[in-house]
């Protein structure tokens, strides 16, 4: 329990908690009306503390008397909260070293988790990319083995070429057969004039 002001008037006390209204009467001590905001508290907090005793008589009824044995120092009025702040506005949350270091950690993790992903994925367009080129060098492959095929097939086929026309004693050189074929053109011009 707070510090109390016991206050007595003729014969009568009321208690008074000595902190009772400070945080409304909190104010700077410059400006130009300090003085009259200290008038005001001051004023306040004589109207508060002295009461006026009421004689209690035969016109007080039983609801007033048990209305005034519940009564809690009524002339002091109840805090505001309008003006207070709550305590957890006051209270601030200073984060532990362990909490800081865990969440450099966990954004961290997090940073190279898509640097994994984003590798994994460049990883599989490389092996489709690797795949394409092993189809690629395959049909290569199998066009160069063909034409090396073709290539032997031709030699074979001039090899025999040649021994045919060798054995069938056709093997006229190159320049006589051109001769032959001039003379055939010279021939097929003379018979065009004629006609």
């Amino acid at each position: 329990m707070g510090i109390c002001l016991i206050y007595s008037t003729s014969r009568s006390r009321q208690f008074i908690l000595v902190t009772h209204g400070l945080a409304q009467c909190e104010f700077s001590y410059r400006g130009d009306n300090y003085k009259k905001r200290v008038k005001e508290i001051s004023n306040a907090w004589n109207q508060t503390c002295r009461t006026k005793r009421l004689a209690i008589g035969s016109t007080t009824t039983p609801k007033y008397s048990g209305w005034w044995s519940k009564r809690i120092n009524d002339n002091i009025p109840e805090l505001s909260l309008e003006g207070s702040r709550a305590m957890e506005e006051y209270l601030q949350v200073v984060p532990l070293e362990l909490d800081i270091i865990k969440q450099d950690f966990e954004r961290r993790n997090s940073e190279f988790e898509k640097k994994i992903e984003q590798l994994e994925d460049e990883k599989i367009h490389l092996r489709l990319d690797v795949d394409v080129q092993k189809l690629e060098a395959e049909k290569l492959r199998k066009r160069k083995n063909k034409a090396e095929e073709d290539l032997d097939s031709l030699k074979t086929d001039y090899k025999k070429l040649r021994l045919s026309i060798k054995t069938t004693k056709l093997g006229k050189t190159l320049e006589q057969w051109r001769q032959e074929v001039q003379e055939e053109r010279t021939k097929a011009d003379l018979w065009e004039r004629k006609f």
